[in-house]
């Protein structure tokens, strides 16, 4: 399944500075793009520290496979184990967006 996440847009368009990915900044063509190509990226988008490969191994065990950054804008972010429940707390986290810097019209939205 596609990873769809984020980051990897950012990364494939080498613009860190996107505080919004949107419908048109998904269709740029790139094996690190994870909204159009499936699994892993061909290579790592950063690297990480070594706390953070250390929490990755010492991860606990969850059935999560969604997740999506907080509403609180804290740098946290909520989990959930079926797509109808990260839908929702999607939504929630594009409405604190909305809220914080203004909806944005997207000439490609689907």
């Amino acid at each position: 399944m596609p990873l769809q996440a984020d980051p990897t847009v950012k990364f494939a368009l080498k613009d860190f500075a996107i505080k919004r990915v949107l419908f048109k900044h998904l269709a740029t063509p790139s094996p690190f793009n994870t909204y159009r190509s499936k699994g892993l990226p061909p290579g790592p988008i950063c690297t990480p520290q070594e706390a953070t490969l250390d929490a990755v191994l010492n991860a606990p065990q969850t059935e999560y496979i969604y997740f999506v950054a907080s509403p609180a804008f804290d740098g946290t972010h909520d989990f959930s184990t079926n797509y109808e429940d990260h839908m929702k707390l999607a939504k929630q986290y594009q409405e604190a967006l909305n809220q914080r810097f203004g909806k944005i019209q997207d000439s490609t939205k689907k």
